[in-house]
């Protein structure tokens, strides 16, 4: 992926992911041929628009509820400076770097498709910013998802004009020097351009999509934890068997039944069904049911943050006849973030009974009363001198409990604004940066879980024998495991150990490891 090529209409959330992550490194992104006509010809209507003397709105108009104070021509110039300079009140710390470039990836392909009215000039400006690393410092604060994402983009959009601040290379600069290092001049703003960067919903888009391709890496994770905890308590496999689910066709709790399968062939940790212990807990029997429940959430954030990536999201809205050259400017509300907002609500309720569940289990692993002694106390064999995994759990549970406060939907909540002219608001960045906070604390619970998984697997080899192998999937992931945390004879430090597990689960080594030997049909 060497190049992306920017029409408006095709970019896609793996594309978005690339560049993001990418810096340094990452794909170019350059304008279609097509792309860059529309551009062109859209910012020519904007200006036969000035020159006829028509009102419309954002354009010769104010702004919000100043919308009927017409702007003379020679102040419409000012008038856009002024939009970015007056919104750029967002506070707080600002989004990391792979956010940010998400942001400006997103803004610039929606105003390639030719409907917003910028200049082919102030486009390729705000592409040279991801092109050659000029990262604006974008406070995470402000928003309320609907006229877009105002106060976020002005901060971005201030760069572009030579004020605010950037990081580059490391260093956080003047926006004019932040420009100049990279051999790039600002922008004059022109007519409509202030408003076309500053009303969209690109900050919550790029919430939306980040966290959604992390969610459904999540997933997998807690599909390989919870097979390894089932090795480790002794479960059977029996409750993934596909007849039982083809009596229940959810697709993707039928695929995820499919995954548990692979991951456990061949296991010899479930062959040895106890007699007495005809199924098992909620927490190992319902893993396909409630897993793959989570992945429809993911499913639908994913379908909704593609269409989003490809729409245009400004106010007011280009529309030229190409026939007669007849002008049209519409306004409209595509800039208001509530498909996205409710879809973020939707996967963070998701992600947080992901937590519960892996929580439960690591409950399971951990207390011998609820394993019928299987495995020690807390998975230590001198419990009382050793605490062994007892506060693993604790850890586990107050992130799972935050998850559960963060989980109330942001969407169900709206303030007016603008003189109550904007009466009703999305609250959608609000929901994105929820949903970011529990995709973190899944993330360590799972960290947890894998540790103490791999602790009960090896209690379990004096049962089972020292040659027992796992399944087909879950010894990988437990050799891996091992390579980076040891058996934990006695207590020692912890938190070392849980971090470097995190880290395999963020950066995505223990799924690659996984799935090197194991087919994972999981498709979107």
């Amino acid at each position: 992926m060497d190049t992306i090529l920017l029409d408006g209409a095709q970019l896609t959330i793996d594309q978005v992911i690339a560049v993001a992550q990418g810096a340094p490194g990452a794909p170019a992104v350059q304008l279609t041929p097509s792309a860059r006509q529309r551009v062109t010809r859209a910012a020519q209507a904007v200006q036969q628009l000035i020159d006829e003397g028509v009102v419309a709105y954002g354009i010769t108009t104010g702004f919000g509820a100043f919308k009927d104070r017409i702007i003379p021509p020679a102040e419409v110039a000012q008038l856009q400076r002024n939009i970015v300079m007056s919104h750029a009140v967002g506070v707080g710390a600002p989004f990391d770097r792979a956010t940010t470039r998400a942001i400006l990836l997103i803004r610039a392909n929606t105003l390639a498709r030719g409907h917003s009215g910028v200049r082919l000039a102030t486009l390729e400006l705000l592409l040279e910013l991801l092109n050659r690393g000029v990262h604006p410092l974008i406070p995470q604060k402000g928003s309320l998802g609907a006229s877009g994402d105002l106060a976020p983009l002005a901060h971005m959009a201030l760069v572009m004009i030579g004020l605010g601040e950037a990081e580059v290379n490391g260093k956080v600069l003047s926006g004019a020097d932040a420009l100049a290092a990279q051999g790039l001049m600002p922008v004059t703003l022109a007519a409509k351009e202030g408003l076309a960067l500053t009303n969209g919903t690109a900050v919550m888009t790029a919430l939306g999509a980040l966290e959604a391709w992390r969610a459904r890496a999540l997933s997998r994770v807690a599909d390989i934890a919870g097979c390894l905890s089932l090795e480790a308590l002794h479960g059977t496999d029996m409750a993934f068997d596909p007849r039982i689910h083809a009596l229940r066709p959810f697709p993707r709790q039928l695929n995820c039944a499919d995954y548990l399968r692979a991951l456990l062939a061949d296991s010899e940790f479930t062959r040895h069904v106890d007699p007495t212990n005809v199924q098992d807990a909620y927490t190992l029997r319902c893993i396909p049911q409630v897993h793959g429940a989570v992945r429809d959430a993911i499913a639908y954030a994913r379908w909704v943050m593609e269409i989003e990536l490809n729409s245009v999201t400004d106010n007011p809205l280009l529309f030229i006849d190409e026939e007669n050259g007849a002008i049209e400017v519409l306004s409209g509300g595509n800039f208001h973030g509530e498909p996205l907002a409710i879809a973020m609500d939707y996967l963070g309720m998701a992600m947080a009974e992901l937590g519960n569940i892996a929580e439960r289990r690591i409950m399971r692993l951990t207390d011998e009363a609820s394993n019928a002694h299987v495995l020690p106390a807390f998975l230590t064999q001198r419990g009382g001198l050793n605490s062994g995994f007892m506060i693993t759990q604790y850890t586990a549970a107050a992130l799972a409990t935050e998850n559960k406060v963060l989980a109330h939907p942001a969407s169900v909540d709206t303030i007016p604004t603008s003189a109550n002219v904007e009466d009703h608001v999305s609250m959608g960045v609000t929901a994105g940066l929820k949903l970011r906070q529990i995709n973190d604390n899944v993330e360590r619970i799972l960290a947890i879980e894998l540790l103490a998984a791999a602790q009960g697997i090896d209690f379990r080899r004096q049962q089972v024998g020292a040659a027992a192998q796992l399944g087909q999937g879950t010894r990988h992931a437990y050799a891996l495991i091992r390579a980076h945390a040891p058996f934990i004879q006695e207590d020692q430090v912890l938190y070392p150990y849980i971090e470097a597990l995190r880290r395999l689960v963020a950066d995505g080594s223990l799924v690659n490891a996984v799935n090197h030997h194991v087919v994972d049909t999981w498709r979107m």
